[in-house]
């Protein structure tokens, strides 16, 4: 899952980096507010950090000139502002939720999830697009490749439902044996059967895996 963020102070621009890509999120990072809307044009991001006072244009102009053509990608502001009509310009502008310089990283984790988990699932069909192939109703547990449904067993279901629900990030196989079979009795190798069933039923590459850190889709 990528982020663009939109910095000049250099502390917070390389702490804000460093913490994001240790949550396995790809960050693109920015100190100009040009470089940055020409970014947002060129690539496809799942949320943006914009800081409001940044050289060359605003991240309110930003904010404002991609709303204006239709991109209506998730916006968190950073800003040490706190005059009320600063706040409401931003929400006026589109923005999706404010952090207050100074913070804590961990605010902007919870933050940043909540904002993508709420982006992922507003669609009333509960329908979440995967990619080209496979999409996902989260309601019903139902998995489609190319709008063919693929026979899931319940506890299948209940992984691909986690992880779709994560989508993007990695989550540890202890992860998973905590928040999908609920701390019961099961081992790593189980685990990891039940993955090699769901590919074998989708692809090698639906559920991706990283050594050392866990499995995601998308």
């Amino acid at each position: 899952m990528r982020i663009l963020l939109l910095e000049d102070d250099y502390l917070y621009r390389v702490s804000i980096t460093e913490f994001l890509e240790g949550l396995n999120y790809e960050v693109d990072a920015y100190e100009d507010g040009q470089e940055a809307l020409d970014a947002i044009y060129d690539k496809q991001y799942s949320v943006l950090l914009l800081d409001i006072r940044v050289p060359t244009i605003d991240g309110f102009a930003v904010l404002k000139e991609i709303r204006k053509y239709g991109i209506n990608t998730p916006v968190i502001v950073l800003t040490s502002l706190t005059d009320i009509e600063d706040l409401s310009l931003g929400y006026e502008l589109g923005c999706s939720d404010y952090i207050r310089k100074p913070f804590e990283l961990k605010e902007l984790k919870y933050r940043l999830e909540f904002l993508i988990k709420n982006s992922l699932f507003k669609a009333s069909d509960n329908l979440v697009k995967i990619d080209k192939e496979y999409s996902f109703e989260i309601i019903e547990n139902r998995l489609f490749k190319n709008d063919k449904e693929v026979e899931l067993s319940s506890i299948e279901q209940k992984l691909v439902n986690f992880l779709v629900r994560n989508m993007g990030v990695y989550k540890s196989i202890d992860t998973l044996q905590d928040e999908v079979w609920e701390g019961r009795d099961v081992t790593y190798a189980d685990i990891r059967m039940c993955i090699k069933r769901i590919r074998d039923k989708c692809d090698k590459e639906f559920i991706k895996t990283k050594k050392m850190v866990g499995y995601k889709i998308g």
